[in-house]
């Protein structure tokens, strides 16, 4: 189900969405801290110097220091602050003529206190410590807010984001089954208007029907061209075949003019057909009929040396003629690109016909078949007409028509009447 796919297109900007999300609460997190973290300082630091200064003008006026002050010497401070207090030598607050240093201890093991210090004497110096610890918790817990914000604003980001693509994915998949509907040779199909969405979806859209107009114009001439030559062809070919026939049965040069008036004859039979399977003109008259009598017969008929199995075969009900027409065409062909033995197996509705020869050639795998082309010099001399007409009738059928390399080497064709919907 593409709603589940997680490489569909409605997730990658659903993450996308998500991303930029995080991004942005990343970016507006870090300030809100930095600017939190440097107010919870300043106004601990104002804390410590209000205490300080209360505690020396106590000092000053009694000579000793409140019950929570310390008084110690330089070498009882702690580092920081001993430095931080020569530092302020000469750096006095107005009106006090001593100066102050103030520190923040965030390491262990003393956390989160504020000192503050300030020389009275020789040597004796009032400390105050501080507490942090409420405006530490303070920031973690805007820190738990903003990571808590983030994650249900996630929550609705990310399933918004991917209701919200739908209308786009809808309108992709559209037009991917018409491409596939195109591919498979309904050149009608189009994927059509969008309404009044003017973006890269519908110019997409457009351009594939442009092509797909193109195209059904190239092939329809295409077909038309097949057609009146096959149609112009067969009047002087026929004037040919009736004059050929009062020619001597015993001359030789009689009889291959003879033979090859029948190849030529064939082969505009077999575009007239191609022009009218292309045409659609092409229609099944079903009957039911034995299978495994049927091929037997016509396989005979072929007077070719075809070994012919049968094996459950089924009455199916199909178009005798068209089953014909593609048995002959693929023994025929086994028997001039491949090599003996040829076998034809019937088993229920399958039908197949394989040689011993080279197999197919890869270009066939890939593509199916295609007229005038045979794909391998190996597989011998041929307009590579008669699997072009095979595939059109098994389509007529609704039958399926594969092409495969044989286990073992040889090529493996084989027909599927199982029951399909014939072609309309």
């Amino acid at each position: 189900m593409d709603f589940l796919n997680p490489r569909a297109l409605r997730w990658k900007i659903a993450a996308l969405a998500a991303a930029a999300c995080c991004a942005v609460a990343a970016v507006i997190g870090f300030l809100v801290h930095d600017a939190t973290r440097e107010r919870g300082l300043r106004v601990g630091n104002d804390r410590t110097l209000t205490r300080l200064i209360a505690a020396e003008r106590e000092f000053d006026r009694t000579g000793k220091a409140p019950a929570d002050i310390d008084v110690r010497t330089r070498a009882e401070l702690p580092e920081p602050l001993a430095r931080d207090l020569a530092d302020v030598t000469g750096d006095e607050l107005p009106g006090t003529g001593r100066g102050y240093a103030t520190w923040y201890d965030a390491d262990p093991p003393n956390w989160y206190w504020m000192w503050g210090a300030v020389a009275v004497g020789d040597d004796r110096i009032l400390v105050v410590r501080d507490d942090m610890s409420t405006e530490v918790r303070s920031l973690q817990l805007l820190d738990r807010s903003i990571v808590k914000s983030v994650l249900a604003a996630l929550l609705f980001v990310v399933p918004l984001a991917a209701l919200a693509t739908e209308p786009i994915n809808r309108r992709l998949r559209h037009g991917a089954r018409t491409a596939r509907r195109i591919a498979d040779g309904d050149l009608d199909a189009r994927i059509g208007p969008a309404g009044r969405a003017r973006d890269e979806i519908t110019e997409m859209s457009a351009a594939v029907d442009d092509m797909a107009d193109a195209l059904q114009r190239k092939l329809e001439n295409e077909r038309r061209f097949t057609a009146d030559v096959a149609h112009e062809l067969r009047t002087p070919l026929m004037g040919l075949v009736t004059a050929a026939g009062l020619l001597p049965e015993t001359d030789e040069a009689a009889g291959l003019v003879r033979d090859r008036l029948r190849a030529l004859n064939a082969l505009v039979e077999d575009l007239l057909e191609i022009s009218r399977l292309d045409a659609g003109a092409e229609r099944a008259r079903l009957d039911p009929v034995p299978l495994g009598e049927l091929v037997a017969d016509v396989v005979r008929r072929t007077g070719t040396d075809t070994r012919v199995s049968v094996a459950d075969a089924e009455v199916v009900e199909t178009d005798p003629r068209r089953v014909e027409r593609i048995v002959v065409n693929l023994v025929a062909n086994a028997h001039r690109h491949g090599a003996a033995p040829v076998e034809v197996t019937v088993t229920g509705a399958r039908i197949a016909v394989r040689d011993h020869g080279p197999g197919f050639p890869p270009d066939l795998l890939e593509r199916g078949p295609q007229r005038f082309r045979t794909g391998a010099s190996e597989r011998g001399r041929g307009h590579g007409l008669g699997l072009t007409v095979a595939q059109g009738q098994a389509e007529v059928l609704g039958a399926r028509l594969a092409f495969a390399d044989a286990p073992g080497g040889g090529a493996l064709a084989t027909l599927d009447l199982a029951p399909h919907a014939p072609a309309a």
